[in-house]
């Protein structure tokens, strides 16, 4: 199965100031073991991550390669990896389709791994996250931390349906491990 991690949120605590430099990448508790458990029941493993932060002229493209150099550092310090990484950098005014809640990245890792979208499932904590999955036609589990609790807080709207709930991404790669989820 094609597992698709939304980051900020999911795998590290989401910032409203954006993560700007490595240092500022602080990993949400039991999320790079969960990683290393799904990639060890053979899951294959993207990120897809809008970071709005390069076409705000925030950070630079050098500067988000060091963060994901760090997230990489940490995974494969366990023992584990990830598969790839997909940035959209486009400013919410300049969105592409390659922009949440676009699903041009879901269909990108999809195509690039030759997995159908049946056998695909997105984790996020938004509700850009779970159209963006739906608009690929992917499995949905929204996960509570990030902005998680309160997307779900806010309902989400019954053309998303249906939808998985986990605590985090632990319980999320409980629910792919288990066969789970929606």
């Amino acid at each position: 199965m094609l597992v698709l991690l939304d980051r900020d949120g999911v795998i590290n605590e989401d910032r409203d100031d954006f993560v700007k430099s490595p240092d500022e990448l602080v990993f949400v508790p039991g999320a790079l073991a969960a990683i290393a458990r799904l990639k060890r029941h053979g899951h294959i493993l993207a990120i897809v991550t809008n970071q709005s932060c390069i076409g705000r002229g925030i950070i630079t493209p050098d500067t988000l390669h060091n963060i994901h150099e760090k997230l990489l550092d940490a995974i494969r310090a366990i023992g584990s990896d990830i598969d790839h990484i997909f940035v959209a950098p486009d400013a919410p005014w300049e969105a592409t389709e390659n922009r949440k809640p676009g699903s041009g990245m879901m269909k990108s890792a999809m195509l690039m791994f030759k997995e159908r979208a049946s056998n695909t499932v997105l984790i996020g904590d938004s509700k850009t996250d779970m159209q963006a999955a739906a608009a690929a036609g992917c499995h949905r589990i929204l996960v509570r931390t990030g902005k998680g609790a309160k997307t779900q807080a806010d309902g989400i709207p019954s053309n998303l349906l249906p939808v998985s709930i986990a605590k985090d991404l632990e319980e999320a790669s409980g629910f792919i491990i288990g066969g789970r989820f929606s």
